[in-house]
């Protein structure tokens, strides 16, 4: 979701074991087989609950003309080809996107759609509580092994093991180096460059290197480079030599070798559903939909935010009382600390949080910084002597923000949203960054679930950006799920 590179992946795979990249080759087949091993046990699992909820036995049921013995295994077998023909061991969409999910769910939906139609065409017999069970157990545990699956493909990626792509870059010098910087910036997506291609003129007499990426070859000798360096991907970014024509002979100089040809544009932190490709006199034109600032959809998550932060008070309200009495014990002071930060269209508002630092916080802060840790226009130090015992508690689990659920309520604060940040910070904001201020200021976000204070300020800044410009209810509900592992990790909280 976080991806800032658009990647248009056009195939040009041809039968047959492809001589370069064939470690990558066998990692991927090696996971997908995994795949469907772990989706098999899933799959079998559930029609075994179906059947034990339904009828309470192993056997075939007394009175019953249909053979579940055999029922049970087919349907397992048509959910696994279900699964196959919608492609969701396709290498396109495993490992990272929402695609692969939304696939498996499309492929459980489908089926049981079909097969309630021919039940009822053909009067088989089959009970249906046995099928919606096995249906609805499936349906959710495909998705959670998917997930497990995918976690620990992340984890493996990020140590520079597991299943990626070697990807060979293609392109002037400065687009080469920014395309690089951000597909390392995420390692779990699964692009592993191993070698650049330049234009002729760049090329010096002797081996180049473009930071660490090796310079293996010039436009001229693209799929040989690809070859000599085992890569299973070119991906072609910005040069004024790489014209449509040159692009589509290199698709047809890679057709066949098993290397696969990515497109990354220009056009930069834009999300897929806002991005749509038309064909227009031959030419794939991108059109790209403005942001939504206002709208249908933003009075729905606007109700939303405030009915699940009016709920969530009434649920914590035990944990609020034990935490304001752990407080007032610890240190003296007020439990609650407001603070002025700026919110949507510029306007100032008071954010509420539990107090974690000493009373005279905010004039020790000119003492401390010299020793800010982070760049930017924030103040951040992982052993701040300002933080209180109770504090420093509260923030590794991040349970100080719980009081800005009333800030939502009042509608102040989305549940999901860019960083509210303090008036001297947007005192010094250029044109790009004010950006942030088209939308409510969230309790969470891309930055939290990123790394929080690890980020430095441009990371920060433009996952903001980012979300201020492809928001939608679905990626809010990825992002509130994700903040959970965040929290319980603890990573950049301090």
């Amino acid at each position: 979701m976080t991806s800032s590179t658009l990647l248009t992946p056009t195939r040009t795979s041809g039968p047959g074991d492809p001589p370069a990249g064939r470690l990558s080759r066998s990692d991927e087949r090696t996971y997908v087989r995994s795949l469907v091993v772990l989706d098999t046990a899933v799959l079998v699992l559930a029609v075994l609950v179906g059947y034990l909820a339904r009828f309470g036995r192993t056997d075939d049921p007394t009175g019953s003309d249909i053979p579940y013995v055999i029922v049970a295994p087919g349907l397992v077998l048509v959910w696994l080809i279900s699964l196959k023909a919608l492609g969701c061991y396709d290498d396109q969409v495993l490992g990272y996107g929402a695609d692969e999910y939304r696939r498996v769910y499309s492929a459980g939906l489908r089926l049981a759609g079909g097969v309630a139609i021919a039940g009822y065409i053909f009067d088989m017999g089959v009970s249906r509580g046995f099928l919606a069970i096995s249906f609805a157990v499936g349906t959710v545990g495909l998705e959670v092994a998917r997930f497990a699956a995918r976690k620990r493909l992340h984890r493996a990626r990020s140590r520079g093991a597991g299943w990626s792509r070697k990807v060979l870059v293609v392109g002037d010098t400065a687009h080469v180096l920014e395309l690089v910087h951000t597909l390392r910036r995420e390692p779990y997506a699964g692009y592993q460059v191993v070698g650049a291609c330049i234009p002729d003129a760049l090329l010096a007499p002797v081996p180049q290197r473009l930071g660490d990426v090796p310079v293996v070859g010039s436009f001229r000798g693209i799929p040989e480079a690809a070859t000599a360096i085992g890569a299973d991907t070119v991906a072609v970014t910005a040069s004024g030599e790489l014209t449509a024509t040159r692009l589509r002979r290199l698709g047809w100089q890679l057709e066949g070798t098993g290397v696969d040809l990515v497109v990354a544009p220009a056009l930069t932190d834009v999300a897929g559903p806002r991005i749509h490709t038309r064909p227009v006199a031959g030419l794939p034109l991108i059109h790209v939909e403005a942001p939504e600032f206002r709208g249908a959809r933003k009075l729905v998550k606007g109700f939303v935010d405030r009915a699940a932060s009016s709920l969530a008070l009434a649920l914590l309200a035990p944990l609020l009382m034990v935490i304001a009495l752990a407080i007032k014990v610890d240190s003296r002071g007020p439990v609650l600390f407001r603070q002025t930060r700026v919110g949507q269209g510029g306007r100032e508002f008071g954010v509420w949080k539990f107090r974690t630092m000493v009373v005279n916080a905010d004039a020790l802060l000119a003492e401390l910084s010299a020793r800010n840790e982070t760049d930017g226009l924030m103040f951040k130090m992982r052993d701040d002597p300002r933080v209180t015992r109770v504090g420093r508690l509260l923030r590794k689990w991040s349970l100080d923000e719980l009081p800005q659920l009333v800030n939502v309520v009042c509608g102040q604060m989305s549940l999901v949203g860019p960083r509210p940040p303090l008036p001297s910070e947007v005192a010094r904001y250029d044109g790009d960054v004010a950006r942030r201020l088209l939308v409510k200021p969230g309790m969470t976000g891309l930055w939290q679930v990123s790394g929080r204070s690890d980020l430095s300020w441009e990371d920060g800044i433009r996952l903001d950006l980012y979300y201020v410009e492809n928001w939608s209810l679905a990626a809010d509900l990825t992002i509130l799920w994700k903040t959970f592992g965040a929290v319980l990790n603890s990573r950049g909280a301090y």
